[in-house]
């Protein structure tokens, strides 16, 4: 028997940023599966939705899949939730969309939330082309030379960071160019929400000198000039 499988974005800090569509699906369907069920749970209870809740995180993400997959076989229909944004978006759920539909399962898209479309949207500039990175290695090897190779694209790119590192990763942006423009946006769509613009080395400078750095990082960094033509390729110049 073959069902749905629903993945389904959430806030990532507002709640008023959930979906009328994303509430319909939770009360619809029979199981609702999670990152972490006691999250979820919580956003469930502000709901007032009961369902039965099933673990799918990152750590047992392909042995939880086949439980899952074993539900959508009986009949059941599922809604994924990770923990804030949208799952598959550097958070688990790419998995377990995958191996359903490979199963044979329709998979059906409920869009909401992202740090990444949320900092984009107000960053003032993107062109084209943009690369999202998600999170950089956190050993500084690996984060260094990963991030040259980014930020000598002629494309904008956008990061996530912990508050434990955000300080390394605007040190590395500035040794590689200390003038390229970066937007930050700490705690979006929480009490606490700040975007900061301004060059590596100005943003270096200002996060350097807080006494406490809290909340999740989304960063966008502006893309290389360097080697860009004078003139589109698409002009008649």
């Amino acid at each position: 028997m073959m069902s749905t499988l629903y993945i389904v974005g959430t806030p990532i800090g507002n709640l008023g940023d959930i979906t009328f569509r994303a509430v319909e699906t939770f009360k619809s369907v029979d199981v609702v599966a999670a990152e972490d069920t006691r999250h979820t749970l919580q956003l469930l209870n502000h709901l007032e939705i009961k369902k039965p809740l099933v673990s799918c995180r990152s750590q047992n993400e392909e042995f939880a899949s086949q439980k899952i997959i074993k539900m959508l076989d009986e009949g059941q229909t599922v809604a994924y939730a990770s923990d804030a944004g949208t799952p598959g978006v550097s958070d688990p759920g790419a998995i377990l969309a995958g191996l359903a539909r490979q199963a044979g399962h329709t998979v059906v898209p409920i869009p909401g939330p992202s740090a990444f479309a949320s900092l984009v949207s107000v960053a003032g500039a993107g062109g084209k082309t943009l690369v999202f990175e998600g999170f950089l290695s956190p050993k500084p090897g690996r984060r260094r030379s990963r991030l040259r190779e980014l930020m000598a694209m002629e494309a904008a790119i956008v990061l996530y960071e912990s508050p434990f590192r955000i300080t390394k990763l605007l040190t590395d942006i500035a040794d590689i160019d200390s003038e390229r423009r970066v937007v930050i946006g700490r705690e979006l769509t929480k009490l606490h929400e700040e975007i900061v613009e301004g060059t590596a080395q100005q943003l270096l400078e200002d996060f350097t000198s807080r006494s406490k750095i809290q909340g999740e990082f989304a960063v966008f960094i502006s893309k290389s000039l360097k080697n860009s033509k004078e003139f589109d390729e698409d002009s008649d110049n």
